[in-house]
């Protein structure tokens, strides 16, 4: 690689200053501080890497079985080989017979005796010193050596700007009574170290991550983090919102008329939450609540008082949802609630045609609609709101944090912002609360309503399919319905997995006398529409589907789920399937058909899911599998807010952070621009949402 293209290869690994290089920090290390003889290395190498030097005697390419460079080491001990599959002619160049190499790689046993497949090599003097330190292994892309990594921090590290950048300015007081260890290096001790450990390092510390010097790394990210979000709670409560109070004594009120129309009571959870929600709505900024519950507790019912109160006072209310079937489900749902006490709804979603789009918009515009329901449409530039008091996101970690960022509107000469409310049925581990989500308040519904029984699921393997179609036949023939999930709709020849088609095509003739339907996500919204319909009708009675069922299908009749091919879904997708059943009072099954062999993982998953039904405990061992990014749409928003930070092995730190959060921001307001500034720069905005 030429050194014109190095900076620009850089640059789009973000590495462009001394302190992104600085923070780049390996992800492992190699110890190139032992140097053995061959023989020694013959013996160490076969249990873990081993380095070794000697002079090539032999270099030569063979073509069978296939192209190959082999070539022969030797010291006053012993001879080895080294076997490289593909190679360059430089590389030829640099072990030419008589060349001295260093090398470093583990042993196998060869054809031809004792070898080292794809070593690391060096061109060394005999006598070439060894380093003093442990050799670090950087996170890299392709076209990026790590000798070009190594000598660009190497270069870092001694920039003049980056003692500044890295300076100790956290009061020592401050910083004596939070921290849980004086043995804590300063951050720029800590980061040279991270680079540069000596060769006596504890690596085992250093690959988990908990090493002292890590430490010091995560609790500034952290600090950081916390201080962010803390600032903007304190900057939406300076942001002006409109104050939402009760209408008494108007037998007209909307919301009056909902509370009475409705054909239950409310859980003593659900009248704790709205009363939650209520309480912000009176202020004047904006509310910024999650409201959390599992599949079937009743969110929807709750958004909609909401609704009701702002509608009352004539704002209008908005309720977006990820996907065109979970906001059909709201439409439907809220048209029912609605529609009798005379308020005007909107529906908006990508699927229409431009002009009933252009009819919804320009109701939404000019304030006629009161209550407007749609998917991502409802941000669009193109969509301009009249008053808008209230949105609903729902099922909110699916959109990306630009997009939570977006809905806030004029009135008037004066901005706006609307009160949001987030719903999620998928629960927010306790680190992530204290994490990503600590600029929201949280509410819970943490009880069923009456006359919900529990879900049993069972696992099955697949080759008991012939079984499950009987004890399916059985089923349905109570007068139960069903629904069939598959995790592809066409076929795959790497997944090898049975198809939607397949299995409709299968189910049906196994199941004469019963009506099968088919859904997915290639079907148009009207032919979705249609099908869902009859399927709610009792016109199907068996559903089978991808997984666009997964948010807001309500059947109460279907009380039996069989997912094929379980072992492919994740823990929050299966979770969120089984909500679909148990929505009756009949007894309800969700069995997990999956494929042998199963991975560790998959059958450490297919078990917890049939032990628990706890979503909490479900969304903690999501967390530990996927990581954050996955469930807070962090992707969408571009960055990770954590780099150095596991939420689950540092979740002590957290609250350290917190503490020493509020301490600068309270007594060294002068230090706290920095930090945000060095840790974050321009991705500071994102937690802000």
């Amino acid at each position: 690689m030429t050194t014109k293209q190095t900076p620009s290869t850089l640059q789009k690994m973000g590495l462009d200053t001394p302190m992104a290089l600085a923070l780049h920090l390996p992800s492992r290390y190699e110890d190139e501080t032992e140097l053995l003889n061959i023989e020694e290395a013959i013996h160490q190498g076969r249990f873990s890497a081993a380095q070794t030097q000697g002079v090539v005697i032999r270099n030569q390419v063979l073509f069978r079985p296939r192209r190959q460079m082999v070539v022969t080491i030797e010291d006053e001990t012993e001879s080895l080989n080294l076997r490289f599959l593909n190679f360059y002619p430089s590389q030829q160049k640099q072990m030419a017979v008589g060349s001295q190499i260093r090398v470093r790689g583990e042993v196998r046993e060869g054809f031809q005796g004792p070898e080292m497949v794809h070593p690391t090599v060096k061109a060394v003097a005999a006598e070439a010193p060894l380093p003093t330190s442990l050799t670090p292994v950087y996170p890299a892309s392709a076209g990026v050596s790590q000798t070009i990594l190594r000598k660009a921090v190497t270069q870092a590290l001694r920039d003049p700007s980056l003692q500044d950048s890295l300076a100790e300015f956290l009061p020592k007081t401050l910083m004596a009574e939070l921290l849980p260890s004086n043995d804590w290096p300063n951050l720029q001790s800590a980061i040279t170290y991270l680079h540069q450990p000596p060769a006596e390092a504890n690596t085992q510390a250093l690959l988990e991550r908990t090493h002292p010097a890590w430490r010091r790394v995560q609790f500034e990210e952290l600090l950081a983090q916390q201080i962010s979000l803390k600032r903007a709670h304190a900057i939406r409560r300076e942001r002006h919102a409109p104050s939402f109070v009760k209408v008494t004594g108007n037998e007209k009120s909307i919301e009056t008329g909902l509370e009475g129309a409705l054909p239950f009571k409310l859980t003593s959870a659900q009248n704790r939450v709205w009363s939650e929600i209520g309480g912000d709505l009176l202020k004047s900024f904006p509310m910024n609540r999650l409201l959390q519950g599992d599949v079937g507790s009743g969110k929807t019912v709750v958004a909609a008082l909401a609704a009701a109160r702002v509608i009352d006072q004539g704002y209008q209310a908005a309720v977006m949802a990820p996907t065109e079937i979970l906001a059909e489900q709201h439409y439907l749902k809220m048209r029912e609630w609605f529609e009798p006490l005379g308020v005007q709804i909107a529906w908006l979603s990508g699927s229409l045609k431009a002009k009933e789009k252009k009819l919804s918009q320009d109701l939404i515009e000019s304030g006629q609609a009161q209550l407007i329901i749609g998917t991502h449409a409802l941000i669009q530039e193109s969509v301009s709101f009249a008053k808008l008091g209230l949105a609903v996101i729902d099922e909110q970690h699916r959109f990306g944090v630009r997009q939570r960022l977006e809905i806030q509107q004029r009135v008037g000469s004066e901005l706006f912002y609307c009160h949001q409310l987030m719903m999620s049925a998928t629960p927010i581990p306790r680190t992530l609360a204290m994490t990503y989500y600590a600029d929201l308040d949280i509410s819970v519904i943490d009880e069923l309503p009456p006359g919900r029984k529990p879900i049993t699921t069972k696992v099955v393997k697949a080759s008991r399919r012939d079984e499950v179609i009987g004890g399916l036949q059985s089923w349905l023939s109570k007068g139960f319905q069903a629904y069939w999930v598959c995790p592809l709709i066409e076929e795959s020849e790497v997944l090898q997995l049975q198809t939607a088609v397949e299995s409709f095509e299968q189910l049906t003739q196994a199941l004469p006398g019963f009506k099968v339907g088919l859904i997915h996500g290639r079907l148009k919204a009207e032919e979705k529409a249609s099908v869902m319909a009859a399927f709610k009708a009792n016109e199907i009675q068996l559903l089978v589907a991808t997984t666009v069922i997964e948010v807001g299908v309500d059947v109460p009749n279907a009380a039996l789920m069989v997912i094929e091919h379980a072992e492919r879904f994740g823990y929050a997708q299966i979770h969120q399937l089984r909500g679909r059943v148990g929505r009756g009072s009949a007894d309800s099954v969700c069995i997990l058909m999956y494929a042998e062999p199963l991975s560790m993982a998959a059958k450490e998953r297919l078990q917890t899911l049939r032990e628990t039904s706890d979503g909490f405990v479900i969304a903690e061992r999501d967390l530990s599998l996927r990581g954050p990014g996955e469930l807070l749409g962090a992707k969408q928003s571009g960055d990770a807010m954590l780099r150095f930070v596991d939420l689950q092995r540092d979740a002590w730190l957290i609250e350290i952070a917190q503490q020493a959060a509020d301490r600068l921001l309270q007594e060294h307001t002068d230090l706290v621009e920095r930090h945000l500034e060095r840790w974050l720069g321009s991705r500071a905005e994102f937690l802000k949402a």
